[in-house]
């Protein structure tokens, strides 16, 4: 299979490119068998210092199933296909600041969720976008002050 990693921008071109457009990306959308999502406390803008889904940017040319297939991998540590998930919806994912922390502007995502069954033993879990991870009840993500609101949106799903 070839390699579908999108071209890195530089950062001023990935500025240029969240200041004057919507991104979109896919999310991940983890439960174990007691219907628990996997969490990420999120080290980078926008969301830091939230519990977030793991997720990622589809890169220009890059179909759907390899971005997820890349994502997963890259996420979760394991590649999966679109055949492992279900479609959640599309939801639209506005924030004040921007991966740079520049000022005047926003984060923009147009973001497809997919729903993933799993357990915490089927993945390697990367600590470069997440300093540590946990399973929460739905009850706790929609009650914890920590977890971001736009998490909440994938609860009975």
């Amino acid at each position: 299979m070839a390699d579908t990693t999108p071209t890195p921008l530089t950062r001023e071109e990935f500025t240029r490119v969240v200041r004057t457009t919507p991104l979109v990306s896919i999310d991940l959308v983890v439960r174990d068998p007691a219907r628990r999502m996997l969490l990420g406390l999120r080290e980078n803008r926008p969301a830091q210092g939230y519990w977030f889904t793991p997720g990622g940017r589809i890169g220009k040319d890059e179909r759907i199933g390899q971005a997820f297939r890349r994502i997963s991998r890259v996420e979760l540590g394991r590649a999966l296909s679109l055949a492992d998930a279900r479609f959640i919806g599309v939801f639209e994912h506005l924030y004040d600041d921007n991966f740079a922390g520049a000022s005047g502007f926003g984060t923009h995502y147009i973001v497809l969720a997919y729903a993933v069954d799993g357990a915490v033993a089927d993945f390697d879990l990367p600590l470069d976008q997440h300093s540590r991870y946990e399973w929460m009840a739905e009850s706790d993500i929609l009650s914890r002050i920590d977890v971001h609101p736009y998490v909440r949106n994938y609860c009975g799903r």
